[in-house]
């Protein structure tokens, strides 16, 4: 059944996330859908499992063009500039690229190398995402990190010197033993790196990690609070403006393909356990998600798909503002309509009683969460559950 019956739904941007599920060794506090990987890669097959599961795609999205491109993982840098070229010129013989596209690559300090990141940038890749997580060597091998200190601040060289203008480097706060002295100093020493974007976020402990099954000695609640606002305010001082819960940009240097998650767009997934959300012209939006395995990925005798759904309209209040509410602006109120087709006046109850909280800001033009608001996401989501 639509959920635009007044015709006010208007299909969203198009992104494509293409999950790479191969790194080096597997960390004890990772969750993601990453594998170990063995002496050599599969990168041919895997790029032809990738456009295969791209064109089973192409009935949904035909003549939409792509307004950006991310490679997750695992470690994406992994793959030669060759396999990720062939994937690239594939993807684009199959949907458009918009003419401003954003090709962002994920890639960890320990497989740095300058002549392949000149020779990714030359395939169109414009944007990186360096995993730093730390510039201490106790906290990096408490977080069993391959590289270095001195490793991460090298990457950082090589990637203004392979032409990329716009690289993010990712960082936790909250590690075993932390003071606040050792989340600022590695926040110092990732601003001084220059990058144009800032990922910054507290270490959680997930189910089905090492950490969960050994637990490391965690900072307490009142250093983790302090260690929030003064490297908040350290990053503000350094023109670093907070536009998400954890993500900290230049001006002008937001990341576009996490924008278009959080303000509810479309994107498809390939890859192994990649996920995708599409919306048709009638205005129903669908989830689905791939074979989490990658040999069952590769497995011809097998499908991509591992299963879909469909939203139902009393879904997507709590679908759509568990994205828009992690933003530090919000979004126009009018946003709402134009991603589920739904009229505003849904949201009016459930709105009223988190103001009512402190949760939300009153102006009736944004959706925008208050300050507590974002701390206590999950209680402010609460209110608008189905």
């Amino acid at each position: 059944m639509s959920t635009a019956p007044g015709g006010h739904f208007e299909l969203p941007p198009l992104a494509l996330y293409v999950h790479i599920p191969w790194c080096v060794k597997k960390c004890p506090y990772c969750d993601f859908n990453s594998h170990a990987a063995g002496p050599t890669l599969p990168e041919d097959e895997y790029v032809d499992a990738l456009l295969a599961d791209l064109d089973a795609a192409l009935p949904q999205v035909y003549g939409r063009p792509l307004t950006s491109i991310f490679f997750g993982g695992g470690t994406p840098s992994l793959f030669s500039a060759r396999a990720l070229g062939r994937l690239l010129e594939g993807v684009q013989r199959r949907v458009p690229f918009a003419s401003d596209i954003e090709i962002t690559l994920e890639a960890n300090p320990g497989t740095f190398e300058q002549a392949k990141f000149r020779d990714y940038r030359s395939l169109g890749i414009n944007r990186l995402s360096i995993g730093v997580q730390s510039f201490q060597a106790p906290k990096l091998i408490a977080l069993g990190r391959i590289h270095d200190g001195d490793e991460a601040v090298h990457a950082a060289d090589m990637a203004r010197a392979a032409g990329f203008d716009n690289f993010n480097l990712d960082l936790m706060h909250g590690l075993p033993d932390q003071s606040i002295e050792d989340a600022l100093s590695d926040l110092r020493i990732a601003i001084a790196q220059q990058p144009t974007h800032l990922s910054w976020y507290q270490l959680t402990v997930e189910p089905n990690t090492v950490f969960w099954n050994q637990p490391p000695l965690m900072p307490e609640d009142d250093v983790l609070w302090d260690i929030q606002e003064a490297g908040q305010a350290l990053l503000a001082e350094h023109g670093y403006a907070q536009y998400e819960v954890s993500a900290y940009a230049q001006a002008g240097k937001a990341a576009r393909h996490n924008l278009n998650y959080w303000t509810f767009g479309d994107f498809l997934g390939i890859g192994a356990g990649a996920h995708a959300k599409l919306s048709d012209p009638a205005g129903v939006i669908t989830r689905s998600w791939k074979t989490r395995l990658p040999k069952d990925y590769l497995d011809p005798a097998k499908r991509f798909s591992a299963g879909e759904r469909s939203l139902s309209a009393d879904e997507l209040p709590f679908e759509f503002l568990m994205n828009v509410l992690r933003l530090t602006d919000g979004v126009a109120s009018s946003l709402f309509t134009q991603r589920t087709g739904l009229p505003s006046s849904l949201l009016s109850s459930a709105r009223a009683e988190a103001q009512q909280r402190g949760l939300m800001l009153t102006d009736p033009a944004r959706l925008t969460a208050t300050r507590e608001g974002q701390l206590f996401l999950n209680d402010l989501l609460q209110h608008f559950l189905p």
